[in-house]
């Protein structure tokens, strides 16, 4: 658990493949922000899929330790960066003799509607990276209202950021820089930090970041610690990928005035003083949201969109990995 530093803390919603929101919104950011160059920027997950721009956003994310020393950067993992992961062979290490294949069945029902991903080295694939890679056969999302993108995460955009077609494994190993496999690798799937404000309205013992949220009928330590170790022998996920089930603060962590954040949800939830879900655009045409703590204040892709400096934000190409 971080301690508390006394700096200022910002939560950036998910990101989705949107690189040039994500310019815009660190623009606005920099500009409305007195101290943000000493601040806690923890980004809440899901970084690709839906917008055309995934390898420009891992480029840009990848470049901010370098750019910001002075801020402490948090990346968390989300169901769409668990899911990529898994399809390029970047999950965190499985336990030995543990084999991927064994993630499939509680999916395999599932299997010829959603159009896994098959090919080389299919049995070393955990099951949301075939899900991720595959086609689906239903062509619209009726719960979205959209049209899926190859599959039902949505993934073909990203195979298209870096070049190749939707289910080219080869293809996108190929082309992927290292840099962003290592990226993936290292995503965090839990933080914790002290932030104690003092204030009343906003106050809060703890700071618990999570991509979906923390299930509220199961007790809170287990939940956490396979978090800690990246547990990736489960099917799925719950914290990075539940939806209801994970929606409220667990109430053991309530009674203690932990504040859990996470994204996930394509929504901008601030009502309770101890749950904020910060993820206003779902990857779909909405802005890109950020909150600062402990003020509670909110900044979007789209403020101060007069600027002429965010055409210019400075990101290093592909090629330079």
């Amino acid at each position: 658990m971080a301690a508390n530093s006394g700096k200022l803390t910002i939560c950036v919603g998910d990101i989705h493949g949107h690189a040039d929101r994500l310019y815009k919104l660190w623009h606005n950011l920099e500009v409305t922000i007195e101290d943000f160059h000493k601040s806690t920027v923890i980004f809440l997950g899901d970084y690709c899929d839906r917008g055309l721009q995934t390898a420009q956003v891992l480029d840009f994310l990848i470049s901010l330790p370098r750019r910001y020393p002075q801020q402490k950067h948090v990346f968390l993992c989300g169901n769409h960066d668990l899911a990529f992961a898994a399809f390029v062979g970047a999950l965190p290490d499985a336990p030995d003799g543990f084999q991927f294949k064994s993630t499939w069945a509680e999916f395999e029902r599932s299997q010829e509607k959603e159009g896994w991903w098959s090919g080389d080295g299919e049995e070393d694939v955990h099951v949301q990276g075939r899900r991720w890679g595959g086609r689906i056969k239903i062509a619209f999302n009726a719960v979205k209202g959209v049209f899926y993108q190859g599959s039902i995460y949505d993934a073909e955009p990203t195979f298209t950021s870096y070049g190749v077609a939707h289910g080219d494994r080869a293809g996108l190993l190929a082309a992927m820089p290292e840099s962003h496999r290592e990226f993936l690798r290292n995503l965090v799937w839990v933080h914790e930090q002290g932030d104690d404000t003092g204030d009343p309205k906003t106050s809060y013992t703890k700071l618990i970041a999570v991509h979906a949220g923390l299930e509220s009928s199961k007790p809170v330590e287990p939940q956490l610690q396979s978090l800690r170790n990246r547990d990736v022998t489960a099917p799925r996920v719950e914290p990075l990928a539940g939806r209801k089930n994970v929606w409220n603060t667990p109430p053991e962590l309530a009674e203690k005035g932990v504040l859990v954040v996470s994204g996930h949800h394509a929504h901008l939830y601030t009502d309770e003083k101890l749950r904020l879900i910060i993820d206003e655009s779902g990857g779909l045409d909405l802005p890109i949201a950020a909150i600062i703590l402990p003020s509670r204040v909110i900044v979007r892709d789209t403020d101060n969109e007069e600027s002429e400096a965010l055409l210019e934000m400075p990101v290093p190409a592909i090629a330079g990995h």
